[in-house]
């Protein structure tokens, strides 16, 4: 059935997915490499542009933030793309901050897009926890998302989470998935003692199973210094757990 969604991916946590006739755009980032202050003295550091730009994107329904305070989710050149799309859904803090078109969820509120063939397409926001238990008043909230349709395969967009007992929640919830846009890399700072900030590969395996995910994209794994494990240490994860089929071909091709 994930035949119906194409999911385009450009670097960092930033993708395309059209689906139902909708095009909707994750975490846009689009600055070119180099470092990007995250308060006081602390820096991210970009390594890597992104494979496309604004111009190059066209029309888009919406834009998926899972979350605004951090410049390797959303930088200078992605908000500006903000001012020109119908929709950005993100976190109900983010939306306040972001003002425009920015709408609030919290988790498991949901809004209904109207599709150009007359459906709907169901937007769930979902938890995500950026960090060990306890780290939003440090890094902030964040947000995932489920894309539903009576017609239509299940989608799910993690954000930026590092959390298996939210995938587990999500997954109780919402059912299997059929296209499963996970967000990887083990991201560490200095934060929280070196801490996972986001799924690690092992984990990215163990969430596609909890998920029953026919299809996995991974996102975010690649194109920031923050991020410790790459392409490689996931599909040899997913391999490992014998569910290296579910990793997208256009994944494995790269």
């Amino acid at each position: 059935m994930y035949e119906q969604i194409t999911v385009r991916t450009f670097g960092g946590p930033t993708a395309l997915i059209e689906v139902g006739g909708l095009r909707l755009l994750t975490d846009p980032t689009f600055d070119p490499p180099g470092d990007y202050s995250v308060g006081g003295t602390r820096v991210l550091t970009k390594t890597a542009p992104t494979a496309t730009t604004p111009a190059e994107l066209g029309h888009l329904d919406a834009v998926l933030l899972s979350h605004d305070e951090h410049p390797d989710n959303l930088d200078r050149a992605g908000r500006a793309l903000l001012a020109d799309v119908p929709l950005t859904l993100t976190t109900p803090s983010g939306a306040k901050r972001l003002g425009g078109t920015a709408r609030g969820l919290a988790p498991w509120e949901h809004v209904e897009l109207p599709r150009p063939d007359g459906g709907t397409l169901t937007i769930t926001a979902t938890p995500a926890q950026h960090g060990p238990d306890g780290c939003e008043p440090i890094t902030g909230e964040v947000v995932g998302f489920v894309l539903t349709a009576p017609d239509l395969p299940t989608v799910y967009v993690s954000g930026d989470n590092a959390s298996l007992p939210v995938v587990k929640e999500i997954a109780s919830r919402v059912g299997p998935v059929d296209t499963a846009v996970l967000f990887a890399g083990a991201a560490r700072t200095i934060l929280f003692d070196g801490a996972l900030l986001t799924l690690n590969s092992e984990q990215a395996a163990e969430a596609a199973r909890l998920l029953g995910a026919r299809r996995v994209v991974p996102v975010h794994f690649e194109g920031w210094g923050h991020f410790t494990e790459g392409r490689d240490a996931l599909v040899d994860a997913f391999s490992s757990a014998g569910v290296d089929n579910l990793l997208d071909p256009t994944f494995t091709r790269k």
